[in-house]
């Protein structure tokens, strides 16, 4: 008798959890509208619109936050507008839905090349042989890529010179080359 309400209040909320795991989509069906702006956004890629791309992708996101390809996607428009670290993000969000996704794997492996983490690239490469046993073509471009390495440095270094410009003539001054 004393046990009672509580047996009552665990069966509750068992048949509350149990009903709630049936209410929700697997994680393989996007909704229609997240893949209809990923196409749109594609589109918009391939034809040099970043930006727009970008919002068509992030609102696809928005709207189903399980579509991997649209991480993917993103994350290449990201790194064509060099934003490695932004695309490294966006390929473990892809990496966090399927692992084992051997293109988010060889994106982001990329992004870590040009971002000057080969350690981390190669850590990528390995896995990505792993996963498919066989060569298969993310492998073999990730691969070229490593060998290639990171870009030149975009930073720019000062020139020595040995003359100091005269007070106020400092805009004028030219660097030798």
């Amino acid at each position: 008798m004393r046990l009672s309400p509580v047996a009552i209040a665990l069966s509750l909320s068992l048949a509350g959890l149990s009903s709630s795991g049936q209410s929700q989509r697997p994680d393989d069906q996007i909704k229609p509208q997240s893949v209809e702006l990923l196409r749109q956004a594609d589109a918009a890629r391939r034809a040099g619109e970043l930006t727009r791309a970008n919002d068509l992708l992030e609102t696809a996101l928005a709207i189903d936050p399980k579509n991997r390809a649209a991480y993917i996607a993103l994350a290449q428009v990201a790194q064509a507008q060099q934003l490695p670290g932004k695309a490294i993000r966006l390929y473990r969000e892809a990496l966090g839905i399927e692992p084992n996704d051997v293109v988010a794997l060889a994106g982001q492996g990329d992004a870590m090349v040009q971002k000057g983490a080969v350690e981390r690239a190669r850590a990528n490469l390995a896995r990505i042989r792993s996963i498919c046993r066989v060569d298969c073509a993310q492998a073999t471009q990730l691969a070229t890529i490593i060998q290639r390495g990171p870009p030149p440095s975009a930073t720019v270094t000062a020139q020595a010179t040995t003359t100091v410009p005269p007070r106020g003539q400092e805009q004028s001054a030219t660097t030798p080359q």
